[in-house]
């Protein structure tokens, strides 16, 4: 299914599949898994490629291209390696609220060196024990001239340890509306106060380092504001919209090569004298998980083309987050089961793309946060 994509669409497609061939080695992928080590050398080229930061304007190295585009990539990416394509989606992971609210000054400085693979990009948001709750922020930014002082702790921040810089969201006034009183800034990781605590061992994703941030009265300028003063909430709930959207696509491309080593496993595995896939409990099985991945891919596009066309639907992100990060596991997790026993054994991959589909769907909003969405939007206001 290509969901009509255009030509130069169709390009980028097969551009982004000839270099997931060329580049995601499987012995290689494998190894860095293994020991929790980020793919530096595929993850520089492929920004010397323009495969990051694709939605970026062209003056900060980007191709101005839509969340379509960054889509149909990302796909290709995770079918071909589920943890290598995640990582380098992830690579510019927190930019987007500087490309969208951003000064010039900051997009300048910083966007480049994430397109083009130099730096990576990083977002502090959540803290322990509140999850998505932002009502009881308890990381605070307090003026003191022509500076911020920031001081709390933020948790599960990808990159954490690695990037460049962190957008973190702060209190600002802890007498306003939660719609008022929270601001978001651009804090380099090499400021003084910023501590990295990796978190530990992880289930999937195992690329990409995780960590805790401290921060302890760390001064950042005034410049580092992103966007305006009070203004924070809105810009997380569109950061959320994108990054679903992003996610969304790693879903489908992690479903889909599960699929695709499913498949080419049950056409050729023999039992009772015949090929697995020539009996009809096997053939529906495909059958099913086929419609699934076409089901969730329409959804995904449908939310990235509607953000592309200026419509951004946080209901529709939320639906497509929702149903295809639970479709990655729940083919994944049908992949094993055809595969048997060998879908425990890495070197068939079919586990490692359960552990990191397994990831995606917790992050971001699991299905409770998704489905609360998604409900308060359908049902709307109740007269009382």
């Amino acid at each position: 299914m290509d969901f009509g994509l255009t030509k130069s669409e169709k390009e980028m497609q097969k551009a982004a599949k000839a270099f997931a061939k060329g580049e995601f080695d499987k012995d290689m992928s494998l190894e860095l898994d293994k020991k929790k080590e980020f793919p530096t050398k595929v993850w520089e080229k492929a920004g010397e490629l323009g495969f990051i930061g694709m939605h970026f304007s062209e003056e900060c190295s980007g191709q101005d291209l839509g969340l379509m585009e960054s889509c149909i990539v990302i796909e290709e990416f995770c079918r071909k390696d589920s943890t290598l394509g995640s990582t380098l989606a992830f690579s510019s992971y927190g930019s987007e609220s500087i490309l969208k609210y951003g000064s010039d000054e900051l997009k300048k400085k910083f966007l480049p060196e994430v397109a083009e693979g130099r730096m990576l990009s990083s977002c502090a948001f959540k803290e322990n024990g509140k999850g998505y709750n932002f009502k009881s922020l308890s990381t605070t930014a307090v003026r003191d001239g022509d500076e911020w002082i920031i001081n709390g702790e933020k948790t599960y921040v990808l990159n954490g340890g690695s990037a460049g810089f962190y957008t973190v969201l702060c209190q600002t006034d802890s007498d306003a509306d939660i719609t008022k009183g929270l601001s978001m800034f651009l804090v380099e990781a090499d400021r003084e106060g910023l501590v990295a605590d990796d978190v530990g061992e992880k289930l999937g994703l195992r690329m990409i380092k995780t960590a805790t941030i401290k921060l302890n009265n760390v001064r950042v300028p005034a410049s580092n504001l992103i966007g305006n003063e009070g203004s924070g909430y809105k810009q997380i709930q569109e950061f959320f919209d994108i990054n679903r959207i992003i996610i969304s696509a790693q879903a489908v491309g992690m479903a889909q090569g599960a699929f695709d080593r499913a498949l080419d496993y049950v056409k050729q595995r023999e039992q009772f004298g015949k090929k697995i896939a020539q009996f009809q409990i096997t053939g529906h099985k495909i059958a099913n998980l086929s419609t699934t991945i076409t089901q969730i891919r329409l959804l995904t596009y449908n939310a990235a083309w509607n953000y592309d066309q200026g419509k951004n639907d946080s209901k529709l992100t939320a639906m497509a987050k929702l149903a295809s990060t639970k479709a990655a596991v729940d083919v994944a997790a049908e992949a094993i089961q055809l595969f048997g026993g060998y879908g425990f054994m890495t070197e068939y991959e079919v586990e490692r793309y359960y552990r990191d589909s397994k990831v995606i769907e917790i992050f971001e909003g699991n299905r409770g946060v998704q489905r609360d969405a998604i409900g308060k939007d359908v049902i709307g206001k109740i007269k009382k």
